[in-house]
């Protein structure tokens, strides 16, 4: 980006001298800690405990219903990003319905109020990609500016995020001249993005400090599809080879202030393992192991390798045979257990909604299953499925892929 204005450089530099502040507590240089190392976060106490335990030093939650977060994490020794959110319209809150408007500041301020003096705070993050499915994103914008305003003049000590998606370069042009009281500009990207949104901003001439407020590998709606619409998912070591180079190339971004992997969690969107870099039953992966030796703590027992993936057709007749396998290793060499279960495809989100139903499980008859193969019969209902292979090491790690199949 260009240089940082005073004004910015100061912001920036107070960032960075918190979490420098974190490792300076944990006995650590503060030259380890150049930017803020964690990750965006949804999970339970146990989650937010592997979080610290993989060597992230701050958190990054999006609402106040995470204000737990807060204790947890001062007593695990993380600062905390802290979420406060904004309506979406999208998701029908009415910019132009004063009653809303105030009643969600009215909240805001109450929250702040409470938490500002909080010692795991670090920053707040006023809103979450407000501008989605607006083919204007001013006026959302610039009631973030404003919320973010009425947060600077109750708690001037902590800075202010507002965090939008990796959107067109028009809108980086609007955000360069937008919303004077936001400290802080985060973007979520994903896949290659991750490597090219600085230049873009500096082209667009934003001059904030940067948050990557998320990133990850290839998103759903941008990976390649099957010809019936399916997209096909990234294996877990695909991840993490992603995670790896992406972590390496923002650490050595001097302009960046931090950044966020998601998703610390598990989470259904389109499939139960797209975006989570958890299993739901807490289990580590290969992305957390890229993380956590990101954060300097390599692991000594990385999860399973997945080295490739196949099935024997892309389309099945119903109650056809259907096999495929999976060829994957452990890191040392010990028994690999697989599970294999086939779910129908995801139907996604409504318009109106954030929330996304799991897909249901279908009950195929097993021909047979091991560790690398599977046969088993074609579902008798026509449609879009996929076959998903979960492998489980000794110690408690994992590795996933899926496999995208049509019945017709």
């Amino acid at each position: 980006m260009p240089r940082l204005p005073p004004a910015w450089r100061r912001v920036l530099a107070a960032a960075l001298l918190a979490v420098s502040a974190i490792a300076a507590e944990a006995g650590e240089s503060a030259v380890k800690t150049p930017q803020w190392q964690g990750a965006a976060f949804e999970g339970d106490r146990r989650a937010l405990e592997q979080l610290a335990a993989a060597g992230a030093k701050v958190v990054r939650v999006y609402s106040e219903s995470h204000a737990w977060v807060l204790d947890e994490a001062r007593r695990l020794g993380l600062k905390v990003v802290m979420g406060l959110w904004v309506g979406h319209s999208r998701l029908g809150f009415r910019l132009d319905d004063p009653q809303a408007v105030r009643t969600q500041e009215q909240g805001i301020r109450d929250f702040v109020l409470r938490y500002r003096g909080h010692p795991a705070l670090l920053a707040w993050g006023v809103g979450n990609e407000v501008e989605l499915a607006q083919p204007d994103p001013m006026p959302a914008w610039r009631e973030v500016d404003r919320l973010a305003g009425v947060v600077k003049a109750l708690d001037p000590a902590h800075p202010t995020m507002m965090v939008v998606s990796d959107n067109s370069d028009d809108n980086l042009r609007r955000l360069a001249q937008c919303c004077a009281n936001v400290d802080l500009l985060g973007i979520n990207v994903y896949a290659g993005g991750v490597f090219e949104i600085l230049p873009r901003l500096r082209a667009a001439g934003v001059s904030k400090p940067v948050v990557i407020a998320e990133f990850g590998p290839i998103g759903q709606w941008q990976a390649g599809r099957k010809p019936w619409g399916a997209p096909v998912e990234p294996t877990s070591s695909e991840k993490a080879a992603y995670f790896r180079d992406a972590l390496a190339f923002l650490a050595a971004q001097p302009d960046v202030a931090g950044v966020f992997p998601f998703l610390w969690g598990a989470k259904q969107e389109q499939t139960e393992t797209w975006h989570g870099l958890l299993l739901g039953d807490g289990s580590l992966t290969a992305m957390t192991d890229a993380l956590s030796a990101a954060w300097g703590k390599p692991v000594t027992q990385p999860a399973p390798r997945v080295r490739g993936i196949g099935i024997a057709a892309d389309e099945f007749a119903p109650g056809a045979e259907i096999s495929a396998g999976v060829d994957a290793v452990s890191f040392d060499g010990s028994a690999l257990r697989t599970e294999w279960k086939v779910l129908a495809e995801s139907v996604g989100r409504r318009p109106d909604s954030d929330h996304e139903p799991p897909p249901a499980r279908m009950a195929v008859r097993m021909l047979h299953a091991d560790a690398a193969t599977v046969r088993f019969i074609a579902p008798e209902q026509r449609g879009a499925y996929r076959l998903f292979i979960t492998l489980r090491d000794g110690n408690g790690k994992a590795a996933t892929a899926n496999l995208p199949f049509l019945v017709r």
